[in-house]
């Protein structure tokens, strides 16, 4: 790879961390990860979450999303 190349691919991650990056903080605050089901145990030098019902639900969402992305980019 050249140069110029990985410079982009360095450009183009850089751009989706931040998109993901805003993405977490703005769904924090609207409440997900702290749904009826997220598992969240916390002992004196142990602290272990579990976001599933968070992690169903983003799923669910993100099929969605790319069936529909992909049913418009195949007319």
């Amino acid at each position: 790879m050249e140069f110029e190349q990985v410079g982009r691919l360095l450009f183009v991650l850089g751009i989706g961390l931040l998109v993901m990056g805003g993405l977490m903080v703005l769904l924090g605050k609207i409440g997900f990860g702290k749904l009826p089901g997220d598992i969240h145990i916390q002992r004196e030098n142990f602290a272990c979450f579990a976001p599933i019902v968070s992690m169903l639900l983003l799923s669910i969402l993100l099929t969605i999303v790319v069936n529909v992305a992909i049913r418009f980019l195949n007319k």
